[in-house]
């Protein structure tokens, strides 16, 4: 009888071990924490956490400037996270310095979307198998809750695919990123309550405090990015309009890419992955790939490849409504 008990503290400081070191979600979990679909509540509590207290709004209050830095940490963090962690990790679709992208990991990483091998890796796989069977968060096969949130809750998605990504790992300081992912973010948020309360001191007319800004700077602003981020499983796999006949059911959505600064025009991208633009037409807005132009002529990033005429002109997809997902998430 008391076996059980042992396994399952065993179980439990493997769990807390996994939110300061995502490495150890590579190696051979105990008994009770095999790699399954099933969500470990204890494993994703920070990012619960994350979201309760954003109701701290109540008790902090806001200001101008509050709701400035999370709007413009919103607006950075999001093209770090479509232009480096997608476009460039993922896809390759430019060239940098090793400089530059460990910067740009660096402040990818503080989206808090785990870290760079992570992200490109389930991408990646996710391009392999686009709502197929294997592919992770599917919105046509598993339904909305499971491609939003889901997915990325369950155990057999915790750790990266190092397979996939062999030509990111060569990189230590990345692999760092990517082992201990909660350092970035936790760092951004005390550098973010250090600066309200310099502010409360120095300058109390702005109305700032270290937990208003922290509240606001950092947790909203952060659940914020997420959930937009997420909305491209979750909703460009079902809702908008298809010009091309790819093998998925990925969809243009003016909407989403104006959340995400880009990332909504889903079928010109699984069209053509290789882009460093997915809006492919001038009245497609784009703003992740006007980012890169404009640091390509500042030559902090290079080569920028764009669609051949053969691929942009290819026949259009055939009209289709948004599709109906053979099985809903529970």
């Amino acid at each position: 009888m008391e076996l059980i008990p042992d396994r399952r503290l065993r179980a439990l400081r493997t769990a807390l071990r996994f939110w300061f070191d995502a490495g150890a979600a590579g190696s051979a979990p105990p008994a009770g924490l095999e790699p399954s679909r099933r969500i470990d509540w204890l494993r994703v509590a920070p990012f619960v956490a994350l979201h309760l207290t954003c109701l701290a709004a109540f008790w902090t209050g806001t200001s101008s400037v509050a709701i400035a830095i999370a709007a413009a940490l919103y607006a950075l963090r999001m093209f770090a996270i479509t232009a480096f962690y997608h476009r460039y990790c993922s896809h390759r679709a430019f060239a940098v310095s090793r400089t530059v992208q460990f910067l740009f990991a660096l402040l990818a990483a503080s989206a808090g979307q785990r870290g760079p091998l992570w992200w490109a890796s389930h991408h990646r796989h996710h391009h392999l198998h686009a709502d197929r069977p294997g592919d992770a968060h599917s919105a046509h096969l598993d339904g909305f809750l499971w491609s939003h949130v889901g997915w990325f809750m369950a155990r057999e998605n915790f750790a990266a695919r190092r397979e996939l990504v062999a030509d990111l790992a060569r990189y230590p300081e990345l692999r760092f990123l990517d082992r201990f992912d909660v350092l970035v973010p936790l760092g951004l948020a005390a550098l973010l309550y250090a600066v309200g309360e310099l502010l409360a001191v120095h300058a109390p007319d702005l109305s700032v405090t270290g937990p208003q800004l922290l509240v606001w700077g950092f947790c909203i602003s952060t659940v914020a990015l997420c959930h937009a981020t997420f909305t491209i499983n979750s909703l460009a796999h079902r809702f908008g309009t298809r010009r091309y006949a790819t093998t998925d059911n990925s969809r243009n959505n003016l909407w989403l890419a104006l959340l995400t600064l880009g990332e909504g025009w889903h079928n010109n991208h699984h069209h053509f992955p290789g882009s460093a633009r997915q809006g492919f037409r001038w009245y497609e807005l784009d703003f992740t790939y006007y980012l890169l132009r404009i640091l390509a002529h500042l030559r902090l990033v290079s080569n920028l490849r764009d669609v051949p005429a053969t691929v942009l002109d290819a026949r259009p997809a055939r009209p289709a409504g948004p599709s109906r997902p053979s099985k809903e998430a529970a």
